[in-house]
C-alpha cells in the first residue's frame, strides 16, 4: 500500500447530501437565478455563486470566511447557491492569499482494522468540513527504515498540522521521538485510569456484561486484543471491572491479536477446561473465531455459550448466529481529534480527548446460560 493516500473525497455518513457544516438544508435554486460555471469540466467559482445568487462576489468571500454580519435573506441565497453548484474552496489559492496551508497530515497504521479506518474516515470528514484537505500517511511499525523515510516524506509536505493517529505503543514513541514544525496532536485512545469509585463506562462492557448476567450468566471468559495497544488494554480493564462490580466471576484472559484466527485458536487451546458459559471477545473478528471453535468442538451459540463482540462490523450482523455487539462510534472520535488539532493551530485552549461512545446491539449469539 502507497503510505501517503489523500482521502479528501472520500465519502462519508456524515457528508453524504454535500451540506454546509452547521448550516441546514435550503431551497434549491429553482426559485432563484440559476447559473452554472461556463464550461461543463471547469469547476465554479465564486463569481458564479454569486451570480447564481444574486448578490456581489464579495458577499460570497465575506460568507466563506464566516463573516456574521450578512442578513438571513442573503446569507439563504448563497448557501443555496454553494450547494446547487457544488462548489468548493480553492485551497491552493486560499492558502497563497492567507499565507497558511490548509492541509493536514495524518499518521496512521494498521488502516485494515476496523477501528483505525473508521477513526480515519471520520477525521477526513471533519476537516473537510473545516475547509481543510486530510492527507493520510501510513506506516509499517515492523520496518524502521521505512518509519524514517515515510516522516521524512511528511516533513516535506506543506502542512498546518499533523494528527498521529496512534493505535499502538510503538507508534507512539515513533512520534515522539520525531521533530515536527507544525503542530502535533497525538490522537490515540489512551490508557484508561480506573478509580476507587467508578467503573469504565466509555466503551460500554458495563451494558454488555448487564446483558449477559441478566440471562442468567455468572462465569466469564474473555479474548483480549494484543497487549501493546491501548484499546485492547482498556477493553480488558474495563471487562474485569464490569464482571467485579456485579460479583460474576470472570474464568481468565485469552491472549488474541485482532484477527479471528486468534480468536479461534484461543477457544481452541482451552481443551475441554472451558469453565465459562459467556465469551466476551475484544472485537467482532476475534468472536468470530471463537464461535467456529465452539462448533468444532460440538457445541452450539449461544444453547452452550453465548459470545459478544465489540465494533459493530459492517458482517457482525451475517455471522452464524448473528452477533451481540457494542457498536463504537469510532467517526465521532476522528471529529474530536481533528477538533484537537485545529484548536493547535488556531491557538484556541485545548479540546478534551473523548472516550468512544457506544451502545449495545443485541443479536442470536447470545441466549439464557445453560
Amino acid at each position: 500500500m502507497d503510505p501517503h493516500t489523500t482521502v479528501d473525497d472520500a465519502p462519508t455518513g456524515d457528508d453524504v447530501g454535500g451540506e454546509l457544516p452547521g448550516r441546514p438544508r435550503r431551497p434549491a435554486l429553482s426559485t432563484l437565478q440559476r447559473a452554472s460555471a461556463p464550461g461543463s469540466d471547469k469547476p465554479p467559482t465564486i463569481y458564479d455563486v454569486a451570480k447564481a445568487a444574486g448578490v456581489s462576489h464579495q458577499t460570497v468571500t465575506r460568507y466563506l470566511r464566516g463573516y456574521e454580519g450578512i442578513r438571513p435573506a442573503t446569507r439563504d441565497r448563497v448557501v443555496a447557491a454553494l450547494e446547487e453548484l457544488d462548489y468548493r474552496p480553492n485551497l491552493t489559492a486560499r492558502s497563497l492569499t492567507t499565507g497558511r496551508s490548509h492541509r493536514i497530515g495524518a499518521l496512521t497504521h494498521e488502516i485494515d482494522k476496523h477501528g483505525p479506518s473508521n477513526i480515519a474516515q471520520g477525521a477526513a470528514a471533519a476537516a473537510r468540513r473545516a475547509g481543510y484537505v486530510l492527507d493520510i500517511f501510513t506506516l509499517d511499525m515492523s520496518d524502521p527504515r521505512s518509519i524514517r523515510d515515510t516522516l521524512k516524506m511528511l516533513r516535506q509536505h506543506d502542512l498546518a498540522g499533523i494528527l498521529a493517529l496512534t493505535s499502538t505503543d510503538a507508534m507512539t514513541r515513533a512520534i515522539e521521538a520525531a521533530k515536527f514544525t507544525v503542530p502535533v496532536y497525538l490522537g490515540g485512545e489512551p490508557d484508561e485510569t480506573p478509580t476507587e469509585h467508578s467503573e469504565l463506562t466509555g466503551i460500554g462492557f458495563p451494558a454488555l456484561v448487564d446483558h449477559l448476567a441478566g440471562l442468567g450468566h455468572r462465569s466469564f471468559l474473555h479474548i483480549a486484543g494484543p497487549a501493546t495497544w491501548p484499546a485492547a488494554r482498556n477493553r480488558t480493564q474495563a471487562y474485569e471491572e464490569a464482571v467485579a462490580a456485579r460479583g460474576l466471576r470472570s474464568a481468565g484472559v485469552l491472549p488474541g491479536d485482532w484477527t479471528a484466527r486468534s480468536g479461534h485458536d484461543a477457544v481452541a487451546a482451552l481443551g475441554e477446561d472451558l469453565d465459562a458459559t459467556a465469551i466476551v471477545a475484544a472485537n467482532d473478528q476475534m468472536a468470530l473465531g471463537a464461535m467456529l471453535a465452539l462448533r468444532r468442538r460440538g457445541l452450539s451459540v449461544p444453547g452452550d455459550v453465548s459470545v459478544t463482540g465489540v465494533d459493530d462490523i459492517p458482517d457482525a450482523a451475517y455471522f452464524a448466529p448473528p452477533l451481540t455487539t457494542l457498536r463504537v462510534d469510532f467517526a465521532a472520535q476522528g471529529r474530536n481529534i481533528v477538533d484537537g488539532l485545529l484548536a493547535q493551530i488556531d491557538g484556541r485552549p485545548p479540546v478534551r480527548s473523548i472516550t468512544p461512545h457506544s451502545e449495545l446491539v443485541v443479536r442470536e449469539s447470545t441466549g439464557p446460560a445453560r
